[in-house]
């Protein structure tokens, strides 16, 4: 069943000039189609550029001058009173979790969005102690954000969100910010939330170790949608992703310079494992 559903999707930037006088149009999204079905794992990669990003701000309603369809849910993204209850049904997470974080202790940043719901106070606290829960991070619940690491910021972002019990989670690069430790955390904590929860969860990222268990992996270039597939299926188009200027997970590069030396090998290793 598909809970997001785009059909045809383009939009366009206006930028100025060199000479800051003139604008000129850029296609960031060209004639776009995909459908994400419910409860999926889906990662998608591409260079700066490529229109991963401004894909994902369109379908929580942030830049909605587009043409074509998106259905979110079975609503309506152009109809301009389906978005409040759309964004209900998404939640973003962005890069930088101190662009998201309003409030100066845990517990008050994570009742933000809650209470904005017009949630009741009993249920408002009920959630809080069930999404830090979630993400590992009841011991924190009186602590002051700034005394936070990177990583466990970027914890309570997503904590905030889950309280809202959204039934998507859009996470737009959330690693590229912090060290390989909080990375890996940040993405046990992901993976969770998809598996126990049902959540549909839409990972950009410039990282191929984060993609590996996705359930499936989009690849983007100039606005349109160039691989889509099951992680082993998209990183056997060595060649493609090469000629893209992507990275390879470390296990499968090396299963190709192997069977490139001569070696007897099938690329078929997504995991150092």
């Amino acid at each position: 069943m598909s809970f997001i559903e785009i059909e045809n999707l383009s939009f366009e930037y206006s930028i100025f000039d060199e000479d800051k006088k003139n604008t000129h149009q850029f296609k960031a999204i060209d004639n776009l189609s995909l459908k994400i079905e419910k409860g999926s794992f889906v990662t998608i990669l591409g260079h700066n550029g490529s229109g991963k990003s401004t894909l994902a701000k369109h379908l929580s309603g942030i830049l909605n001058n587009f043409t074509g369809s998106i259905i979110v849910d079975g609503l309506d993204l152009s109809n301009i009173e389906n978005i409040w209850e759309i964004r209900k049904q998404i939640g973003t997470i962005f890069q930088n979790p101190d662009n998201q974080l309003v409030a100066s202790i845990v517990e008050d940043d994570i009742a933000f969005g809650v209470a904005n719901l017009g949630i009741e106070r009993t249920e408002i606290l009920k959630r809080i102690d069930f999404a830090l829960d979630c993400v590992g991070m009841t011991n924190y619940k009186k602590s002051f954000v700034s005394n936070l690491s990177g990583g466990q910021k970027q914890k309570i972002a997503i904590a905030g969100i889950l309280a809202m019990m959204p039934k998507c989670i859009i996470l737009d690069e959330p690693t590229a910010m912090l060290d390989p430790i909080g990375r890996k955390s940040i993405i046990k904590t992901i993976k969770k939330l998809n598996k126990e929860f049902g959540i549909t969860i839409i990972l950009i990222t410039h990282y191929m170790e984060e993609v590996v268990d996705a359930d499936r992996v989009i690849i983007m270039e100039k606005g349109k949608i160039v691989l889509d597939d099951c992680p082993l299926k998209v990183f056997k188009n060595v060649e493609k992703i090469k000629a893209l200027k992507l990275e390879l997970p470390v296990s499968m590069e090396i299963a190709y310079n192997l069977k490139n030396a001569g070696f007897k090998i099938d690329l078929e290793y997504l995991k150092i494992e």
